[in-house]
């Protein structure tokens, strides 16, 4: 007896363990498919597109809403209360929002990249996360409108967070947080209908800061075709456009000026390498920290911090050292090209273009489609945008061009210099060889400041990639790097240390 009531006891505690602990983030997925419709139900909505009315809770203010999304991260709407309007669009390569109070805006930074997630979310839901190599990861219980709920976090490869409350019972969604730089969209969903095979709410809460709305659907359409310009950046001024493939002209032309003015610039550049977690949390893993000067053209490094702390006295002095056998190899590789140049110009041959030559982002660009130019202002400043795609009929000549013609995105171009100050890009399709080879998804986004009012130089780049190396298991390369520090420098190394500060 005594045994049977121990037994009985174990299970007990057992069972509610169990119930503490919760489904498992995959198992919640899947019975939120089943109460939706189910999975092939739903992967089946190639577009959709919903209208109905929206009021402002503060003032009670009411007009009409609309949002539509299609495969591919596509993903928009329109709405406006009391003549106040809002739009929104991602068409794949950039996002745009637009209001009464603020104008018409290309999404930039933080919001660029939380948008990009919220929009693949709209168009396919959950059911993407694994190819988009999204994190599942389990977010405990909650309770929403009374009801208990199971809560599921998602997680981008860039650090991007959609949190969501299926109701513990049914399965059904209750409410989603997705967080667009600083701001977070809170949607809460009721009143689910049948269109179709697919169970939809018709009736959302919605709430954007201190703002709250409540939405009620008329309509919901499946699979109608939805016309890409809906998606795109709305077109709204009258002032004529630059010539494009000029200005890129202009662009590449200026890019050999810049090479020649930073040359007298030295800066830091710190390397901050991360990883996701299963849990969805994005950490960092390890940083350095390295100045960089140059040195008749070519560019000297130096480690200064790992992890955040300066070098140890013997790691210090490796580094002097280093330096030393940098401008040792400079001035042989100077020897080599000088006599190299003498050789071509006895037999009277052209003279190549240099081994190891730069090519500009410009440059690589001319083997995409411009498309959608508008004229923006960034951080105080004019200048022309436009989304770029790949170009089936370019022929490559270089491995810049190779990876460029694969990619869409965006670039910003400042009006008065000519230079890039912005650039986003996606890797559109898997590239490489049987060695190595980079995974569709990848991304990479560079944003510039300019430095004393005459050149723009990197402040911050993003590069976030898979690549898949041959009979080994792939590689994730999740990188933070930040650019500062720029002082204007004689070029001269000596000593194995930068020559002095150029006065003002």
């Amino acid at each position: 007896m005594k045994f049977l009531q121990g037994f009985l006891l174990f299970s007990l505690i057992v069972a509610f363990s169990l119930a503490t602990v919760g489904q498992s983030p995959s198992k919640i997925l899947s019975q939120a498919n089943k109460a939706l419709g189910g999975e092939k139900a739903l992967k089946a909505i190639s577009s959709w597109q919903q209208t109905g009315k929206v009021t402002r809770l503060a003032d009670g203010a009411t007009g009409n809403y609309s949002a539509y999304a299609a495969s591919g991260g596509l993903f928009g709407g329109l709405y406006d209360v009391n003549g106040f309007e809002i739009g929104f669009g991602y068409n794949g390569k950039s996002g745009w929002v637009r209001d009464s109070k603020n104008g018409l805006r290309t999404v930039t930074g933080e919001a660029s990249r939380d948008f990009q997630a919220e929009a693949v979310y709209r168009a396919s839901r959950w059911l993407r996360a694994k190819d988009e190599k999204t994190k599942i990861s389990a977010g405990g219980k909650a309770t929403i409108a009374e009801r208990p709920a199971n809560v599921v976090l998602l997680t981008t490869a860039k650090g991007s967070r959609i949190k969501l409350f299926f109701d513990a019972a049914t399965g059904l969604l209750l409410r989603d947080e997705t967080e667009i730089g600083d701001l977070v969209k809170i949607y809460e969903y009721g009143d689910y209908r049948r269109v179709g095979a697919v169970q939809m709410p018709f009736e959302i809460k919605y709430s954007e800061g201190d703002e709250k709305y409540d939405i009620r659907l008329d309509e919901v359409k499946f699979n109608q075709q939805i016309a890409r310009s809906k998606f795109d950046f709305p077109v709204v001024s009258n002032e004529p456009l630059p010539n494009i493939p000029a200005l890129l002209d202009e662009v590449r032309a200026n890019a050999d000026k810049v090479d020649a003015i930073l040359e007298n610039y030295s800066f830091t550049e710190e390397r901050i390498e991360r990883d996701l977690k299963d849990n969805g949390q994005l950490v960092v893993k390890e940083s350095e920290k390295t100045l960089l000067t140059f040195y008749k053209g070519y560019r000297i490094k130096r480690t200064l911090e790992k992890n955040g702390k300066p070098l140890s006295p013997s790691d210090q002095a490796k580094e002097d050292k280093d330096v030393e056998k940098q401008v040792a190899e400079i001035e042989k590789k100077i020897a080599e090209r000088e006599k190299k140049a003498e050789k071509m110009a006895a037999g009277s041959v052209g003279q190549p273009r240099g081994e190891g030559q730069r090519v500009t982002i410009a440059e690589a660009l001319k083997g995409s489609l411009l498309v959608n130019p508008r004229r923006e202002r960034f951080r105080g400043r004019d200048v022309i945008v436009f989304d770029y795609e790949p170009n089936p009929a370019f022929k490559p000549k270089s491995r810049m061009e190779q990876l460029f013609a694969l990619c869409n995105g965006a670039v910003w171009v400042d009006t008065a210099t000519k230079q890039i100050v912005r650039l986003e890009a996606q890797l559109t399709k898997s590239a490489g060889n049987f060695l190595a080879k980079a995974s569709r998804g990848a991304s990479f986004t560079l944003e510039n400041d300019i430095v004393n009012n005459e050149i723009w130089l990197p402040s911050q780049a993003d590069i976030n990639l898979q690549i898949k190396l041959f009979l080994i298991a792939g590689i994730n390369i999740n990188n933070l790097v930040k650019y500062g520090d720029y002082r204007r420098f004689e070029t001269e190394v000596k000593d194995a240390s930068v020559g002095d500060e150029k006065k003002p």
